[in-house]
């Protein structure tokens, strides 16, 4: 087992802490730090950073700070501290901005729509306020209606974003490196596991096939910051220490 290296034993505990202590002192920190909407009341600008210390249950916080250690391991001994937290952060918040901007284009589309149909903003804002709108009016489905409250009342948390820079890094750097799956425990080479992965998210952040909460395209976002970093670096032979 690789020896715990200094960056990710400091960003393992802080996100233990934040995820336990809230629930022992019963305090909710879900709209100060989980990432928001931008036009909802809750967003900071902060939690674009702070969002990736917030989990949303303890599987979600066991996978990322596993994945964080078993991948994040032979990076930072590779690149140093300062530079594997650089790179850490950078994938971590490129990906909210993804996120982001792939919520803005679903969440506009709809909005435009809305107002294609006589509804004012005054009375679109009262529908994500309230949750309530007379279908008599809006010839939208309730499943597009509900998506539409949902992307502008459910924050994003989790360092899933940053993870999937790190799995980037690991498979640019490790191509050949053999990962298993626990629902398919036939070794695969990190070159072909990881594209996989990508794709899959991919398929279904475009798609109504999703299964649960899942910030595809969080994912995504860190998967292309991590490489673009990942590629220059490897490239360049980039010195941050």
């Amino acid at each position: 087992m690789p020896r715990l290296t200094q960056a990710i034993k400091h960003l393992i505990i802080i996100n233990v802490i934040l995820f336990f202590a809230p629930q022992l002192l019963n305090m909710d920190l879900t709209n100060l730090f989980a990432l928001h909407y931008p036009k909802n009341e809750h967003f900071g600008i902060w939690q674009y950073i702070t969002h990736m210390f917030m989990h949303g249950g303890t599987m979600h916080l066991i996978f990322n700070m596993y994945a964080l250690w078993a991948f994040g391991t032979p990076l930072e001994q590779m690149w140093g501290r300062n530079k594997f937290l650089f790179f850490y952060f950078s994938a971590g918040i490129g990906a909210g901005l993804i996120y982001t901007f792939a919520n803005y284009y679903q969440f506009n589309g709809i909005y435009e729509q809305l107002i294609g149909m006589g509804i004012s903003p005054a009375e679109i804002q009262n529908i994500l306020s309230s949750g309530q709108y007379n279908d008599s009016l809006i010839t939208l489905s309730n499943k597009t209606m509900s998506e539409f409250y949902s992307l502008y009342h459910t924050p994003a948390v989790g360092a899933s974003g940053a993870i999937y820079g790190i799995l980037v890094a690991f498979g640019l750097t490790y191509p050949d490196a053999k990962l298993a799956l626990i629902f398919f425990p036939v070794p695969i080479a990190a070159k072909y596991f990881i594209p996989l992965i990508i794709v899959s998210d991919l398929f279904f952040g475009m798609t109504s096939y999703s299964i649960g909460n899942i910030a595809h395209f969080a994912h995504i976002g860190g998967a292309i910051i991590g490489f673009i970093i990942a590629w220059y670096w490897k490239k360049n032979q980039f010195k941050f220490r």
